[in-house]
């Protein structure tokens, strides 16, 4: 079985080099894309404590986080992981790798055995370090290549979020 795990934020965000308000995170918009493709359940990590709306200040507390190795703790999801082979993972790339919220949900599963497709969101630093990061917090976990799309491109990246789904299931690899 198949699901699809994500963080994102909406409101105020860097798109094109200026500041927009999202209703809607880019992530999210990824994510729920892939999931109608693949028919899958799609899951929201939602912090406990909201990040702030305002970008600039989402910035400052994302590096303070980094920094200290903090992990937000986030609100229940309501999926079993155990029953799940291939987890489509999810997240915008925040100071060069996943947000610590992210970190957080990642420590708390067992991941051992499973397909982790990471895709991320971004304005331009790609997958960042959030491969070799994943790596690390689910080394028992085959990690796969991973979809990185511009934030400012989520509208038009079906095509990208196709080829990559077809690219791995011709590679045989997903469960």
């Amino acid at each position: 079985m198949t699901a699809i795990i994500y963080f994102s934020r909406a409101f105020e965000n860097l798109v094109d080099g200026k500041k927009k308000n999202l209703y809607i995170g880019n992530t999210k918009l990824v994510a729920l894309k892939i999931a109608e493709e693949l028919n899958a359940e799609a899951v929201e990590i939602i912090p406990k404590i909201m990040y702030p709306k305002e970008y600039q200040r989402v910035v400052m507390q994302a590096e303070q986080e980094k920094e200290t190795n903090e992990r937000p703790i986030y609100q229940p999801i309501a999926i079993n992981l155990e029953h799940y082979r291939a987890i489509y993972l999810g997240y915008p790339n925040w100071w060069g790798t996943l947000p610590m919220v992210m970190a957080t949900f990642l420590e708390e599963h067992n991941f051992s055995g499973k397909n982790i497709y990471p895709f991320c969101t971004h304005e331009g630093s790609g997958m960042g370090n959030s491969i070799s990061d994943l790596q690390k917090l689910c080394p028992n976990s085959r990690i796969h290549i991973g979809l990185s799309i511009r934030g400012s491109r989520v509208e038009k990246s079906n095509i990208a979020i196709k080829n990559w789904l077809n690219q791995e299931q011709k590679n045989g690899v997903e469960e």
